[in-house]
């Protein structure tokens, strides 16, 4: 029996925890795809140098620590409401603060208490994907300072082909308690000039999509979506 979460749960307890026991470094890449094997790097993101960066939905923070230790931003701010997520990150990479910061939250109440707070903004199929985007755009609007960017990586159609959505619709994908029971999570997959819509409405510019896509197929590969926008000078 598939049970639908109605109330907070840590619906990211397990994830990654097979590789957080084998894997403690720094990790020499940053990608945007979903397989992680190939496409642009944190080029996208532009110069980082001496530069607050925020990584919503950052997980273990694997890419906010690549940001620290390979480039030269004044702070990356690692944001995950999972708190097994936040646990692994604190674990693997704590020992890189201040420079980098792992907060336990979620991405919608962050934004909205740091205002004119970052000067980019990123998700890697993060909290862009499983956040509504009519609330959270807004609120990365409200977090960025005056010519800030919002850079994200999301599924352009779901796992497995199932095309996506054309219009701001979430649709329903599995998930796990902490428990391991099955159930679970809303995840927007939507079409690519619905991103640009929703962008263009909560007050963003500048906007370009580009498709990445997959090199390899199969039932969990996906090609991805990159998309970036600006706050309005």
């Amino acid at each position: 029996m598939v049970r639908v979460t109605t109330t907070p749960s840590d619906l990211w307890h397990h994830y990654g925890r097979t590789r957080a026991g084998r894997d403690r470094e720094v990790p020499d890449t940053f990608r945007w795809i979903w397989s992680q094997d190939s496409g642009p790097g944190p080029e996208v993101l532009g110069d980082l140098s001496g530069r607050v960066v925020g990584d919503l939905g950052a997980g273990a923070a694997r890419h906010a620590a690549h940001l620290v230790v390979h480039h030269k931003p004044a702070q990356v701010v690692a944001v995950d409401a999972s708190p097994g997520q936040y646990e692994m990150a604190a674990d693997l990479f704590g020992h890189l603060a201040p420079r980098l910061r792992i907060v336990p939250s979620d991405a919608l109440s962050h934004l909205k208490a740091t205002a004119n707070t970052y000067a980019v903004l990123y998700s890697v199929f993060g909290a862009l994907d499983f956040t509504d985007p009519r609330e959270l755009l807004p609120a990365a609007i409200f977090a960025l300072r005056p010519g800030g960017r919002l850079v994200f990586s999301t599924l352009a159609h779901y796992l497995g082909g199932t095309p996506p959505q054309p219009d701001v619709v979430a649709a329903p994908v599995p998930a796990r308690t902490p428990e391991g029971e099955a159930t679970t999570m809303e995840r927007w997959v939507l079409q690519e000039h619905v991103w640009v819509k929703v962008l263009d409405e909560a007050g963003f510019t500048g906007i370009t999509v580009d498709m990445l896509p997959s090199a390899v197929r199969g039932p969990r590969t996906a090609d991805t979506l990159l998309v970036t926008a600006a706050r309005r000078p």
